[in-house]
């Protein structure tokens, strides 16, 4: 098999597999560089919470008007923004760590979306929720992604100096500005976009895969924000290409097969890069010596 047939053809010939490519790429620029931000805030883990929290909400936009792509839309953005801010309400108001509470809520979020899901007697495929179908989007799926996408961009550029001054100093933006809630709140609402927008791709397990990993993977390579950002929505369309080929040329899905290589990106990353776990444990070579 000649490289054109290998890496070209799959995309030239193929309308499902150009498809899959455009959402990978609007998922890559709008929810690699959400994940960039959610690193550094430290709140990976409440990524994953709220990628299962969007399950309920979904699963009753489907009961209420079928495969309605807007129905589960916005059952799904409704599901997650509740779980995140009533896992905030009580960790502030109990003595629970903010953690803890959204560990039980996506727990309960999840089972609640299975069950009503199973009891619906409707022939909907659980698995087509939970790993997504990046290989079947249409149009409207397709527009629905560009579009969060393009308001995630707006909102990081509308936001950039709140964001990144509240990864490093929060303290500092609340003494200095009234932007901070804005900044956190804005910044909420983008990560439950983003992840209803993966979920229509790669299912409510595998979303936060593509905005997580390469984040952590560009974190590794460079302390630069603007960097960051760039690697991690490059690193994220790379895995998007790779896993497409993968799936197109194996019998593995698409979508597990996307986050399998942002999983390697991650592993190389970590052996690799300046920040791993090899390179700084070499002997350093100085340029100037005084």
């Amino acid at each position: 098999m000649n490289p054109y047939e290998l890496f070209v053809a799959p995309f030239a010939d193929f309308d499902f597999m150009r498809r899959g490519l455009a959402g990978t790429l609007a998922l890559a620029l709008g929810a690699s560089p959400v994940g960039v931000f959610m690193l550094l805030r430290r709140m990976s883990l409440m990524g994953d919470a709220v990628s299962h929290a969007i399950l309920p909400g979904a699963a009753l936009g489907y009961l209420a008007c079928g495969l309605s792509l807007g129905a589960m839309t916005a059952g799904g953005i409704v599901a997650g923004l509740a779980v995140v801010f009533a896992a905030g309400l009580v960790a502030r108001a109990s003595n629970l760590k903010e953690d803890a509470s959204l560990a039980a809520f996506y727990l309960l979020s999840l089972a609640a979306g299975v069950t009503i899901m199973s009891m619906s007697g409707r022939n909907l495929d659980l698995l087509h929720v939970l790993f997504g179908s990046v290989l079947a989007l249409d149009d409207a799926s397709l527009l629905l992604i560009a579009v969060i996408a393009s308001v995630s961009l707006f909102g990081i550029a509308l936001l950039f100096r709140p964001l990144a001054l509240e990864c490093f100093d929060p303290a500092f933006l609340r003494a200095v500005s009234r932007l901070s809630p804005m900044a956190h709140y804005g910044f909420l609402l983008l990560a439950v976009l983003n992840l209803v927008a993966g979920f229509h791709a790669l299912g409510t397990l595998m979303a936060v895969g593509i905005m997580i990993l390469p984040a952590a993977s560009a974190r590794l390579w460079t302390r630069r924000l603007s960097a960051m950002l760039a690697l991690a929505a490059g690193l994220a369309l790379a895995a998007g290409v790779a896993g497409l080929l993968l799936s197109f040329h194996t019998n593995v899905p698409a979508g597990p097969a996307i986050i399998l290589v942002c999983g390697l990106e991650y592993f190389v990353s970590l052996l690799a890069a300046p920040g791993g776990l090899i390179v700084p444990r070499l002997p350093s070579h100085r340029h100037l010596k005084s």
